[in-house]
């Protein structure tokens, strides 16, 4: 069996970029998670850790649900993170991966979506990942964004960018019973962010 410090050691690996030997070890980005906040995840209502190039959000509200005496609003819950990255002056850096973790239970018939999308502050380019569920379901699931070294989306060098997620959980009724509840749930997400040379 895997020690503590072991399996820690494991998932943190997982987290890392595949091509990390071109990052300069010199370096250690200095991560600040600015907001947490969207209709999943009112502010505070969050645990939030960082540690270097690492990031962790625990959502305890973040839930969409249709059907068993659900309001419409209920349907789509949504959560954006932003992130600042200070790094030394020359250097700039992008999110290298992130992935979402929770629990989907839905009846024959209804439908459910995990989206993540992601962009840098004050540009237009975004990168969206969709994990849809098709009913009856009921199991964990995670969804990952990992992109390579070239669709990462960089900071301009010189010119600092908050990095912003954007997830959302959708839950559809379509033809399932309306009196019985479906719903997806995020328990919790991850990411890691990428520092290279301008």
């Amino acid at each position: 069996m895997l020690s503590t410090a072991a399996a820690a050691l494991i998932a943190l690996s997982a987290l890392a970029p595949a091509d990390a030997t071109e990052e300069p070890a010199e370096v250690a980005p200095v991560l600040e998670v600015v907001t947490v906040n969207g209709s999943g995840c009112p502010a505070g209502d969050a645990d939030v850790k960082t540690n270097d190039r690492t990031f962790t959000v625990g959502y305890h509200t973040f839930l969409a649900r249709a059907g068993g005496g659900s309001s419409p609003l209920d349907q789509r819950k949504n959560c954006q993170i932003n992130i600042r990255v200070n790094v030394p002056e020359g250097y700039t850096y992008g999110l290298a991966r992130t992935s979402y973790e929770g629990y989907t239970h839905l009846q024959e018939g209804a439908t459910g979506l995990n989206r993540i999308s992601t962009y840098l502050q004050g540009t237009s380019p975004t990168a969206t990942v969709n994990h849809p569920f098709t009913g009856p379901f009921s199991d964990d699931w995670q969804t990952h964004y990992r992109p390579n070294s070239t669709e990462i989306q960089w900071s301009p060098c010189g010119s600092p960018r908050n990095i912003n997620i954007n997830a959302e959980v959708r839950v559809t009724l379509g033809s399932a019973d309306p009196d019985r509840l479906n719903f997806a749930i995020v328990e919790s997400s991850r990411g890691t962010v990428r520092v290279r040379r301008c």
